[in-house]
């Protein structure tokens, strides 16, 4: 079976989850109403996250052929196009740089083949920025989706078992969690990425590695509070299982703070990339890697600029927006300032 196929199902498979997802939380008051409060909070922030999200779907659902499937190039017709490709036509490309909407080539003055169709210009190859920059919004979704898929139950894992069970448990996983945290964060990144590769699952793992510490001490800290909590102790009294315990009352009073670390852990994930790209170890297709392309071309004359404003703009978007909803999320669910609200 083709790797598209899994791709496809992969992510019809996320289309379902967040659909069974959406409509389990809108049955529950507590999530529907916090909803409707960040809805009305964050709108606009809202608006663009599902924005970036929609193109990185688009962008990942592909098929062989239908439609203009790349004109002559054999291999381009048996190459899977994704529905972002087939909004730009197969052979929408140029010779060399073109600036935005313009007619004629960037050097040279040569007649363009799409003359004012590239809304953002063309990069070195000829190949149109605004396709370039719509299709890093699945690279940078998948960094900080799959890599918080990584961190975030391996910080539950760690973070509870040693806040609950403590003893020597949670002086091993202190000592780990103390060892990890010495490591400069940037220089462990790099060694694993030059271990593992520069696949984006690769770069998805190194990611995760070195970004559960800080979230799995915050859940020690927060679990050691719960285990004492009147109600733990009436179930342990009753023969509940420790397991059972964990499951029905440790970790639903967790979710909050699962719910906010994700937000604000995405962003600094999606930068962390860039920073990677900038020093060559980033993924093919990113806006990191843009960026890092256009370092030499703002020394050219005259400069191209178009292709470091793309990429910067749109990083600079989707972070934002995160960020904003983060804030907003944070505000909503955590208990301490839902307190100084009322």
């Amino acid at each position: 079976m083709e790797a598209q196929v899994w791709v496809n199902g992969i992510v019809a498979g996320l289309l379902l989850g967040l659909a069974l997802a959406a409509f389990r939380l809108r049955s529950n008051r507590l999530w529907r109403d916090a909803g409707r409060e960040l809805w009305r909070r964050r709108r606009l922030a809202l608006l663009v996250v599902t924005a970036f999200v929609a193109v990185a779907l688009c962008d990942s659902i592909a098929w062989v052929g239908g439609g203009d499937s790349g004109g002559d190039d054999t291999l381009a017709r048996h190459r899977p196009r994704s529905l972002l490709d087939r909004v730009f036509p197969a052979e929408f490309r140029e010779r060399s740089y073109s600036a935005p909407l313009a007619g004629v080539e960037f050097y040279g003055g040569a007649p363009l083949d799409h003359p004012g169709m590239h809304l953002l210009g063309t990069d070195i190859l000829g190949r149109d920025v605004l396709h370039l920059t719509l299709r890093g919004a699945r690279v940078a979704l998948l960094i900080g989706g799959l890599t918080s898929l990584i961190a975030i139950p391996l910080a539950l894992l760690v973070g509870v078992s040693a806040g609950y069970f403590g003893g020597r448990l949670d002086d091993a996983v202190f000592f780990l969690m103390s060892v990890l945290a010495s490591i400069p964060s940037l220089l462990l990144l790099i060694t694993l990425v030059m271990v593992l590769g520069r696949g984006p699952v690769q770069v998805c793992i190194a990611l995760g590695v070195t970004s559960w510490v800080a979230f799995a001490r915050v859940l020690r800290g927060e679990t050691l509070k719960l285990r004492e909590q009147d109600y733990v102790q009436a179930a342990r009294t009753l023969g509940v299982s420790e397991l059972g315990i964990v499951w029905r009352h440790i970790l639903p009073n967790l979710t909050h703070l699962v719910v906010i670390h994700f937000v604000l852990l995405f962003s600094g994930l999606v930068l962390a990339e860039a920073v990677l790209a900038w020093l060559g170890l980033g993924i093919d297709g990113s806006w990191g890697q843009m960026i890092d392309q256009a370092r030499d071309e703002l020394a050219r004359e005259p400069v191209v600029w178009w292709n470091l404003a793309a990429a910067s703009a749109a990083l600079f978007s989707l972070i934002l927006a995160f960020n904003l909803v983060g804030d907003a999320v944070r505000d909503i669910l955590d208990p301490r300032t839902a307190a100084e609200r009322s």
